[in-house]
């Protein structure tokens, strides 16, 4: 039987190193199933994949030399993507480890308000300055204190 790329067969684990499994193939031949190439998911320990002796379908996937590149995950179909509705999996953040999640900010209108004379609206806005204002003063003095100890 000649191996050419492409080809699916039936194989036998027969060893397992931390980076890759040996498959015996018929023919008395044996090709390397490289840790990448067991499942679609990350792979941390081939052991929790494979055992020793388990029948397996591979595909080969290289031929270099006399080795033979082989993929069991190539023989597998791709798991289902979540829907990209969650804005935390589209941003590319990861779920938090300890379950805390964000409360979700809603936009409220403001209350309906008496129509302000120009005058009003100038004094509102003079008072929020003049509040910001001080605000940065007092954390810039901080800062300056801070630097001369």
């Amino acid at each position: 039987m000649e191996l050419t790329v492409g080809a699916i067969l039936e194989g036998k684990v027969k060893s397992i190193t931390k980076f890759g499994a040996f498959v015996e193939l018929p023919e008395n031949k044996s090709g390397l199933v490289h840790i990448s190439e067991i499942t679609h998911a990350f792979v941390n320990d081939i052991r929790e994949h494979l055992t020793e002796g388990q029948a397996v379908k591979v595909m080969v996937i290289g031929l270099d030399n006399g080795k033979i590149d082989l993929s069991i995950r190539r023989t597998q179909s791709a798991p289902q993507r979540p829907p990209r509705g969650d804005r935390s999996a589209q941003n590319g953040a990861r779920p938090r480890q300890d379950g805390f999640k964000p409360r979700q900010q809603t936009y409220t209108p403001p209350a309906e308000k008496a129509p302000q004379s120009f005058d009003d609206m100038l004094k509102q806005f003079m008072a929020d300055s003049d509040s910001k204002m001080s605000g940065i003063k007092q954390y810039a003095e901080r800062k300056t204190r801070n630097r001369r100890k």
